[in-house]
């Protein structure tokens, strides 16, 4: 069977909601009922035949083409299967993720990765504020599973997260592990100001000194045997983290934040 796919053959002028194109609802769907389901689109139902030319038949490999930022909630609560999006997408990506894997070859919107469970998301673009964050409100950002991000990351990266990994081969913007109570990220390239704002407990790693609050205590220098058994996890990704160069074991240590448990740590190659 070749892979369910949907091609972009208009561009709505109103956001689109994607969330029932997902593996697990369309399994046991026949192609005239997948075409006819009706997306939500500002205020108006659209169906998929009206926005989609439809091919392929396996559910469980979903390709989404043409495909640009006005599309959101790509691969939300998805259970299983694969969903890969050529182009950019729109705010909510993998939201809720449960299992599976998504790849996007463009850019993605706010919230990427929001409160996701488990599961592979991969963004070969940037992406915006609150990667891996947690909805207004709430207080459990990404409880699992792992996000590669290759591009540049927006802001509060991880916010509230509390479990899983954030691995981001270019910039995080401010507030980047803000509120988190668990889990890593990694950032290789620059982060913004007030990195790890009140976070509890977790790890982040970095390759470039940050600027960092007087809320974190410097604890010297450290060779950490962990390390190389955390990069080596990475060895089978597509990216620069999967690079045995691009490891390291010695580093500079800062617990904080120390207005909050102080139980967090920040961890910066040497």
């Amino acid at each position: 069977m070749s892979a369910l796919t949907f091609t972009l053959k208009t561009r709505p002028a109103q956001r689109v909601d994607m969330s029932p194109l997902v593996c697990q609802l369309l399994q046991d769907k026949s192609p005239a009922d997948i075409a006819a389901i009706e997306l939500q689109s500002g205020k108006a139902k659209l169906r998929v035949d009206s926005l989609f030319d439809v091919s392929g038949s396996d559910a469980q490999n979903i390709v989404i083409k043409n495909s640009f930022e006005k599309l959101d909630f790509i691969g939300k609560e998805l259970e299983n299967g694969t969903i890969t999006v050529e182009g950019d997408v729109g705010a909510y990506l993998a939201i809720g993720m449960k299992s599976g894997g998504i790849k996007v070859s463009g850019n993605a919107g706010l919230y990427a990765g929001c409160e996701m469970k488990k599961g592979y998301l991969e963004i070969a673009g940037d992406c915006g504020n609150f990667l891996g964050g947690a909805l207004p409100g709430n207080k459990m950002g990404m409880k699992g599973g792992l996000i590669l991000i290759k591009g540049n990351a927006g802001e509060r990266v991880g916010d509230h997260l509390r479990r899983g990994t954030i691995l981001i081969e270019g910039n995080a913007g401010d507030y980047c592990g803000s509120r988190m109570t668990a889990g890593t990220i990694a950032v290789m390239g620059q982060t913004g100001r007030f990195l790890g704002y009140a976070m509890r407990r977790g790890t982040l790693l970095l390759w470039n000194a940050p600027t960092l609050s007087a809320s974190f205590n410097d604890c010297g220098t450290h060779t950490l045997a962990f390390l190389p058994m955390l990069f080596k996890a990475f060895a089978s990704l597509n990216s620069k983290f999967a690079d045995s160069a691009a490891a390291f074991n010695r580093v500079q240590r800062y617990a904080g934040d120390m207005s909050e448990m102080g139980r967090g740590e920040i961890l910066v190659r040497k």
